[in-house]
């Protein structure tokens, strides 16, 4: 597996955020998805990460600054063909790395409350992230959770 920071311009980057994009959608409502669009992804205060094997996407993830000392986890996603094979876990460990590397004292991050999100608040946990109140821009939403984690 090869982690790569990846300007967002690959076709199979571009499949996997609509994958993402969509399963938000079929998710939360409208009003509580926080995913970031392509566009969005590629402003200078977010770093995007994407993981393959081969010639194969198999993953991917961001890092959005919120200020000097903390950032948002933004956009992890594994794809459908790979999941359960630790794409997440390997993906998670480089962004966490990456991060204290860039003096980020604390990461957060929001994400859905469905049944459907259950996985993801699984492996948070065991990477020793809190359930905590909303933080930058975010209100309290029933179909949003937040976590963080200090560095």
């Amino acid at each position: 597996m090869k982690i790569i920071i990846d300007d967002l311009s690959e076709p199979k980057v571009i499949q996997l955020l609509s994958e993402h994009l969509e399963g938000m959608k079929a998710n939360s409502p409208p009003e509580s998805i926080h995913a970031l669009e392509l566009n969005a992804l590629r402003k200078p205060d977010i770093t995007f990460w994407s993981i393959w094997e081969g010639h194969e996407v198999m993953g991917c993830g961001a890092l959005k600054r919120l200020t000097m000392h903390h950032a948002e986890l933004k956009s992890m996603r594994t794809a459908k063909s790979h999941l359960r094979k630790g794409i997440a876990t390997h993906l998670l460990q480089h962004i966490l790395i990456e991060a204290k590397e860039r003096g980020y004292k604390k990461i957060s991050l929001e994400t859905g409350t469905t049944e459907a999100f259950k996985p993801a608040h699984k492996l948070y946990q065991c990477f020793g992230f809190n359930y905590c109140e909303p933080f930058a821009d975010y209100c309290n939403d029933p179909y949003s959770a937040f976590m963080t984690k200090q560095l």
